[in-house]
């Protein structure tokens, strides 16, 4: 994982690579947002409900292939797997202090 992304990036990537849920969740603030290609989902109970069907919950993985910082948000490429969408894909993490404030995934 490269050391310069924000420990709450970083932290995120490693609990979707373990199917950890609870480290994924602790990951946001408790406003947080995922925006999945437009579909927003806001607060943790709505991003545990999305992870449980279509991240965590079946089972993906990121495969970084590259990353850049600029200011609080973290840009990462990725290759998905798992048993949902594989492919290439792009994150975009907002940070606010300690946690992640948006997760937007992109082609």
């Amino acid at each position: 994982m490269t050391s310069e992304l924000p420990a709450a990036v970083q932290q995120l990537i490693a609990a979707t690579n373990s199917g950890d849920v609870e480290g994924f969740l602790g990951s946001f603030s408790d406003d947080g947002v995922v925006d999945d290609w437009g579909r927003e989902f806001r607060g943790r109970e709505a991003i545990r409900e999305w992870s449980d069907r279509e991240y965590i919950g079946k089972q993906i993985t990121l495969d970084l292939t590259s990353s850049a910082v600029a200011g609080d948000s973290a840009t990462v490429t990725t290759i998905v797997g798992g048993n949902g969408y594989n492919g290439p894909s792009t994150f975009i993490f907002d940070v606010s202090g300690a946690r992640v404030s948006r997760m937007t995934i992109r082609e």
